[in-house]
C-alpha cells in the first residue's frame, strides 16, 4: 500500500507504540547534550586533558552521525525492530560503564560505545514510526511529536545533567537512562511488529569505513590544529578525512544501493531542509556548550543554577517542534525554513552584549529566540526526509535526516568549540589551554584571572557571531533559491485529511 494515500486512522496501538518509540529517541538526542554542564564536575574527579575534554563531549556524536546512515540500511534490510531491541540494549551497557568509569579513557570509550548503540536507534524508530502512520496529515503529526522528543532531548539535557548534579555524583547522569531502556526493552516486542524492506540490497561495507573513518580523522585534524596549534600528524590526518570523504560521495554514485542517496540532493527544498538540520544543532551545540562554561566559571553561577536558567529555551524549543507541522501547513515548508535561520541568527546575537560581570539576562533571551528556529529546524527536517521517499526507503532517508542533527551536535563543539579555544590560547595569560584549567592552578593572580576569562568571552562571541552569520546566510539563500511550489505550499486537502502526494523527486 503507498502510505501518502492510506486513509485510514491510527488506532491506540500506533499511539503506544509512538509513546514507546519516544523513550530512547529522548535518550539518545539527551545524551549529544547532557554533560554540557556536567563537564566541570567531571574534569574535577578525572583530571582530563584539555583534548580528552572534548573528545568526551565529541565522541558520542561523531559515532552516531558516522554510523547512522549505514545502521538505518541495515535495519531495512535485516528488521528494524531487531536492530532497535540489540540498540537499546547495548546503549543501556554502555551508559552502565559510563557511570562507573574510573578515567577519561574508559569514558571516552563507553561514550563512543553509546555512540554506536544510538546509530541503531534514530533511523530504525523513525522508520517504524512511518510504518505505524500510514496516513500523511497523521504522520506529520507524529513526526512533530517525535521532533518535539528528539528536540527536548537535546534541550533538556544541561537541566537534567545539573539537576543530577545537586544530590548525585557525575556518573548519576548516565545510571538515569537504564530505567528507560528496561521499559523498551520490555513494551516494544508487545507494540511494536518487525519490519523490513523487501529490496534494499547489500549494506558496503567500504562504503561504511570511509564515512565514519573520514569524518573522524577530518575533525580530528580540525580540533587539534585549533586546540595545539599547528602540526604535521594533524594536517594529514585532517587530510586523509576529506579524501575518504570525498572517495565516499563518488562511490555512492555508483552503488546500485548506495547508504546515501544523492539524487535526493537535486531538489532544493530538501537540501536546505538537510543543511536546516545540521547547521542549527552546530550552533546549538556550541552556544549550549561554551554559555554553560560562561554561567559558570565566569559568572560562578553554581550549575543547578545554570540549568534552571536554560529552562525558558528547552521548554521554547520543545513547543515549537510540537507546533511546526501545523505552522508548515498553513505557510509553507519554504517559509518556514527561512523564518528557521532568521531567529536563530537573531538568538544568537544576543550573546554579544555578555561580559565577564554579567549577562543572564541576555543569555535567556538568546535562547528563547534561536529556540523557535531550532524547534522548525528539527520537525522540518524529520518530516521532509520521511516524506520523500517510498515506505521501504524510510530508514535510509530518516537516517540522512538524524546524520544531519547528530554531525552538526559534534561539528558545533568541535569547530565552534575550536574557535572558542583558539582565540582563548592566543588572548588568554597562556597558563593553561583552557579556562576551567586555569582557574585550579594555585596562586592565580587576580589579573591573570580577568585576562583569562575575558579571553573566554572573546572567544564564545566569537563563535556565535560566526554560527549567526552563517544562519543568515543559508536563511537569505533558502528565500532566493526556494521557488514556491505547491507540494510544498498547499495545505493539506480537508477532504481526504492528507496532504498533498509529492511528486516523484520532489518534496
Amino acid at each position: 500500500m503507498n502510505r501518502h494515500s492510506a486513509h485510514t486512522p491510527p488506532g491506540p496501538r500506533a499511539w503506544l507504540g509512538l509513546v514507546v518509540i519516544l523513550g530512547p529517541v529522548l535518550l539518545v538526542s539527551m545524551d549529544g547534550s547532557i554533560l554540557f554542564l556536567t563537564m566541570p564536575s567531571i574534569t574535577d574527579a578525572l583530571s582530563p586533558t584539555a583534548g580528552q575534554a572534548l573528545w568526551i563531549l565529541d565522541i558520542y556524536g561523531f559515532a552516531v552521525g558516522s554510523l547512522l546512515v549505514a545502521f538505518g540500511s541495515i535495519g531495512d534490510r535485516y528488521g528494524r525492530l531487531r536492530l532497535l531491541m540489540t540498540g537499546a540494549a547495548v546503549f543501556g551497557a554502555g551508559s552502565a560503564g559510563a557511570a562507573f568509569a574510573p578515567n577519561a579513557e574508559t569514558l571516552i570509550a563507553c561514550r563512543a560505545l553509546m555512540g554506536v548503540a544510538g546509530a541503531t536507534l534514530l533511523p530504525s524508530a523513525l522508520a517504524v514510526l512511518s510504518e505505524l502512520f500510514p496516513d500523511a496529515r497523521q504522520r506529520g503529526r507524529a513526526v512533530g511529536i517525535f521532533a518535539a522528543a528528539f528536540a527536548a532531548g537535546f534541550a533538556i539535557g544541561p537541566v537534567v545533567g545539573g539537576a543530577l548534579l545537586g544530590p548525585f555524583w557525575w556518573g548519576s547522569v548516565f545510571l538515569v537512562n537504564l530505567p528507560v531502556i528496561a521499559l523498551f526493552l520490555v513494551f516494544a516486542p508487545i507494540l511494536l511488529r518487525e519490519v523490513r524492506a523487501t529490496r534494499t540490497g547489500r549494506v558496503d561495507p567500504l562504503s561504511v569505513v570511509a564515512s565514519a573513518a573520514g569524518l573522524l580523522l577530518t575533525i580530528y585534524g580540525v580540533k587539534h590544529l585549533a586546540a595545539e596549534g599547528f602540526s604535521v600528524p594533524a594536517v594529514l590526518a585532517g587530510a586523509a578525512g576529506v579524501a575518504l570523504l570525498v572517495y565516499f560521495a563518488l562511490r555512492q554514485r555508483r552503488l546500485e544501493h548506495p547508504l546515501i542517496d544523492f539524487s535526493l540532493f537535486r531538489d532544493r527544498t530538501f537540501t536546505i531542509a538537510i543543511i536546516t538540520g545540521l547547521l542549527p544543532l552546530a550552533a546549538w551545540s556550541a552556544a549550549a556548550y561554551l554559555s554553560g562554561i560562561y554561567l559558570q566559571s565566569v559568572l560562578g553561577l553554581s550549575v543547578l543554577h545554570a540549568a534552571l536558567l536554560a529552562l525558558p529555551g528547552a521548554a521554547v524549543l520543545t513547543l515549537t517542534c510540537i507546533v511546526t507541522p501545523a505552522f508548515v501547513e498553513r505557510i509553507g515548508k519554504k517559509k518556514a525554513l527561512v523564518a528557521c535561520h532568521f531567529t536563530v541568527a537573531g538568538g544568537l546575537l544576543l550573546l554579544l552584549p555578555t561580559t565577564v560581570t554579567g549577562g543572564v539576562g541576555w543569555y535567556v533571551a538568546s535562547t528563547v529566540i534561536a529556540g523557535v528556529g531550532y524547534g522548525i529546524s528539527f520537525s522540518v527536517v524529520a518530516d521532509t526526509a520521511v516524506g520523500a521517499v517510498p515506505a521501504e526507503r524510510a530508514g535510509s532517508a530518516g537516517a540522512i535526516a538524524e546524520t544531519s542533527n547528530e554531525i552538526g551536535n559534534a561539528l558545533g563543539i568541535a569547530l565552534l568549540g575550536s574557535l572558542a579555544a583558539l582565540l582563548f590560547r592566543l588572548q588568554g595569560p597562556d597558563l593553561a589551554p583552557t579556562l576551567d584549567e586555569t582557574l585550579r592552578l594555585p596562586g592565580l593572580l587576580p589579573a591573570a584571572l580577568s585576562d583569562a576569562k575575558g579571553a573566554f568571552v572573546t572567544g564564545l562571541h566569537a563563535a556565535v557571531v560566526v554560527a549567526s552569520v552563517l544562519h543568515a546566510a543559508l536563511g537569505a539563500a533558502a528565500l532566493r533559491w526556494l521557488s514556491r511550489r505547491p507540494a510544498d505550499d498547499l495545505p493539506a486537502d480537508p477532504a481526504t485529511d492528507t496532504a498533498p502526494e509529492p511528486l516523484a523527486g520532489k518534496i
